[in-house]
């Protein structure tokens, strides 16, 4: 039988820095995500970024009037760099460490999907690996 926890979490972090393109598959796994989201009324964290499958999630989960928190780094909103407006709340940032440091304190469990070397970086800081 298989253990089961009674551990509840409401609010979730999803990272990738994929930029999704023309895969129609990840583009339909990404707002299939967000839906699931939603529908178990669980918040959302996110890293902003244009074209990435975390942004895909977020517009899932917050057109279904769910919470959402966007946390950007302060270097990239001056540059003009992200094109989109963010989606739901937005807590600006000013380095990789404190970031991660955020979605720590807002998010209960993290979702890892494809992504770029800050999404593996995210990976490895957030769940460093054990060695034996």
């Amino acid at each position: 039988m298989a253990a089961s926890s009674n551990r509840q979490f409401k609010n979730i972090c999803v990272l990738s820095g994929f930029h999704y393109g023309k895969y129609k598959e990840f583009i339909q796994a990404a707002v299939d995500l967000g839906r699931v989201i939603a529908e178990r009324k669980l918040h959302l964290v996110y890293g902003r970024g244009d074209c990435v499958l975390s942004k895909l999630v977020s517009e899932a989960v917050f057109i279904r009037g769910n919470h959402v928190l966007c946390i950007i780094l302060q270097v990239l909103k001056p540059l003009g760099c992200l094109l989109d407006v963010p989606i739901g709340e937005e807590l600006v940032v000013s380095n990789m460490q404190e970031r991660i440091s955020e979605m720590l304190n807002h998010a209960d469990t993290f979702i890892f999907l494809l992504g770029d070397l800050a999404t593996l970086e995210a990976l490895i800081t957030l769940c460093p690996f054990e060695h034996p």
